[in-house]
């Protein structure tokens, strides 16, 4: 997670070597990158990782806090049963691991894991792509702070009831678990700023 610090430049030809691929799917992928915000192209000085402006937060936050919930409430009512399964799954998988001894990244990758199954379980690909790409943004924001945030295994486990709630079809609670956790992350994030 956040390999590329911030302002940071990114040479198109290190990174297709590293990945071992062609310049020209890097390009593309850059191209895209730049859509999503995540990187800034500069004519005749090149690419760079986009900062990270906090003032940023309240704009991303304004728009997961309507969108979370409604992804949620989506999920819980219109998932297929193999979905719920899944998502049933995930929530016992998370419930049973120790995620104190998790690292941090461990720990957002499940947080990634859980956001995203959630988007895709909503059934509704224009929301997915908006979900994806507004989680993106906040995931960038919260790994700069990520050392600096208390308490980061209880933001994890509150997937579980979410998981829970979506895999239920309770799309109300389910709602309501999401705003709350997406206020709590803008919450936790200005604690420490």
């Amino acid at each position: 997670m956040l390999d590329i610090p911030p302002l940071a430049p990114i040479d198109d030809l290190a990174l297709s070597e590293s990945l071992g691929i062609g310049r020209t799917p890097v390009r593309e992928a850059l191209k895209r990158l730049e859509v999503d915000r995540l990187v800034i192209s500069y004519p005749r000085r090149g690419t760079f990782a986009t900062g990270v402006d906090i003032t940023d937060l309240a704009y991303i936050s304004e728009i997961r806090v309507q969108l979370e919930p409604l992804a949620a409430r989506r999920a819980a009512e219109n998932a297929p049963k193999v979905m719920r399964t899944k998502l049933t799954e995930l929530a016992d998988t998370i419930q049973h691991e120790d995620v104190m001894v998790l690292s941090r990244h461990e720990l957002m990758r499940w947080d990634l894991h859980v956001h995203r199954s959630i988007y895709r379980a909503a059934g509704n690909p224009h929301l997915e792509d908006t979900l994806v790409r507004y989680n993106n943004l906040a995931t960038r924001i919260f790994c700069v702070f990520l050392e600096r945030i208390t308490h980061f295994d209880r933001h994890v486990e509150e997937h579980v009831g979410l998981l829970q709630a979506v895999a239920a079809g309770e799309g109300r609670k389910a709602e309501k678990i999401a705003r709350d956790h997406v206020t709590g992350f803008e919450k936790a994030i200005r604690a420490i700023i």
